[in-house]
């Protein structure tokens, strides 16, 4: 079994002042409830913003990793005070402390529950903060044990030891060995690295290797068959990345290497004329271009206008030409045809729940049966702008054959006469990247 309690933690920092403590448990508290987008809220925070560099990125490791283990840790909240629910603030205020207890090393114990006291009592509950107080010194006390305790819960009830929702866990489960299972939840919560792909357009690898050691940016080569050789760096320590002058003059952009999967398949060539059906953010739109060399066309669609915004800043910002953005329903009509066009199908994203933190208490077992039928039409529509012998890929971060396999297969049976020339899955199980799936298809000429 990979466990997040067994593995050595982090190397631990100084407890944020006061301001980031606040700014931690306001983040925890807009993210209590399923539905809310994480970041979507992180840049309304009050103070959050203000903080420094360190002290920011202090406070949303902690925050994180409570999102990441909430269900362990109200399990020990609730094993230690007969399962009474919590206030809202009082539970933040308690994760937070057992998720630095348990998860952070070299953290002195009683600083970490004296600044809960110090916090409970400056949220106006100072009637609770002996509560407080006596629940995680108890914890303290016995942290191995606790540590001991999470660690068979997540092989006895992973849905709670590992935090996710039980029916998705069960769901796993029935295509997933134990050991397998555990490897996938494990990865769930594991904090993602920060990867980033070079603009050719802009610079070279060594270059912006070179200027990166100038900025204080440690980088790994990253190495996928589905990517040509130092196109994509693992960044270790780095300052914030918004800061590099190598990040404003567009000489790379932040991608997990998954969704450089489709755009390989896609395989786009100089002068051709391409279609991004769901284009937002653009990730894959500007891997695209890169491989266009700024030649051709590329159309850009997605139903939501402002969505676009995004591509076109960073399309500026990369030097990247040659891109239509066109909202729905401003995309032409069948008679258009392209001679590629890939379809980043909305999807679960369940194979990406390790940077959508709120995603697994959002996603709903009937969402799946909802969006495949959405990415089947999504399929339909794009099939009749495809010109004849063109290609056609179909690509998701999901992991769940009713989004990937099953949609492919429909897609076949209503569309004699095309051809299907690769069909490939990512999963985190067996490649240590995000999990995608990617389908190819040739249109008859």
């Amino acid at each position: 079994m990979i466990s997040n309690l067994s593995e050595r933690p982090p190397r631990a920092r100084p407890l944020p002042p006061p301001t980031a403590r606040s700014s931690v448990l306001e983040i925890l508290l807009q993210c209590s409830e399923p539905g809310d987008f994480l970041e979507h809220r992180l840049e309304r925070i009050p103070g959050l913003q203000a903080l420094s560099e360190g002290d920011r990125r202090l406070a949303q490791e902690i925050a994180f990793g409570v999102l990441r283990n909430r269900t362990a840790l109200d399990h020990i909240v609730a094993s230690r005070t007969d399962g009474r629910p919590q206030r809202p603030v009082l539970r933040g205020i308690l994760q937070m402390g057992l998720y630095q207890l348990l998860f952070l090393d070299r953290v002195p114990d009683h600083a970490v529950v004296n600044e809960a006291v110090l916090l409970a009592r400056q949220r106006g509950f100072s009637a609770q903060s002996g509560f407080v107080n006596a629940v995680l010194r108890g914890v303290a006390r016995e942290k191995d044990a606790c540590r001991r305790a999470l660690y068979a819960l997540q092989s006895k009830d992973p849905a709670v030891g590992w935090s996710h929702p039980e029916w998705l866990v069960q769901r796993w489960a029935g295509v997933l060995n134990k050991a397998d299972l555990q490897r996938l939840l494990a990865w769930n919560n594991s904090a993602p690295s920060t990867c980033a792909r070079v603009n050719r357009l802009r610079t070279t690898s060594q270059d912006l290797l070179a200027r990166w050691k100038t900025e204080g940016v440690d980088a790994t080569p990253i190495q996928v068959d589905w990517a040509d050789p130092d196109t994509l760096f693992a960044l270790g320590r780095h300052p914030s990345l918004e800061t590099l002058g190598s990040f404003r003059e567009g000489g790379f952009y932040v991608q997990d290497p998954s969704t450089l999967m489709a755009v390989h398949l896609l395989d786009a060539q100089p002068g051709e004329r391409i279609l991004d059906l769901c284009s937002a953010p653009g990730g894959k739109t500007l891997a695209i271009a890169e491989r266009l060399k700024n030649t051709g066309c590329i159309v850009a669609h997605d139903d939501h206008a402002g969505r676009l915004d995004l591509v076109r800043e960073n399309a500026l910002r990369l030097g990247v030409t040659g891109i239509e953005l066109q909202p729905n329903p401003e995309l032409g009509g069948p008679e258009e045809r392209f001679d590629r066009v890939l379809v980043d199908a909305p999807c679960s994203n369940s194979g990406v729940l390790r940077r959508r933190l709120e995603l697994r208490w959002r996603i709903q077992p009937q969402e799946i049966i909802r969006l495949a039928a959405e990415q089947l039409q999504l399929l339909h529509q794009a099939a009749l702008r495809v010109r004849p012998g063109g290609v056609l890929v179909y690509s998701t971060c999901s992991l769940e054959p009713e989004e990937n396999e099953q949609v492919v297969d429909a897609f076949l049976r209503d569309h004699p006469g095309w051809t299907e020339s690769v069909r490939r899955s990512l999963h985190p199980v067996r490649t240590p990247v995000d999990g995608a799936f990617a389908a190819k298809f040739l249109r008859p000429s």
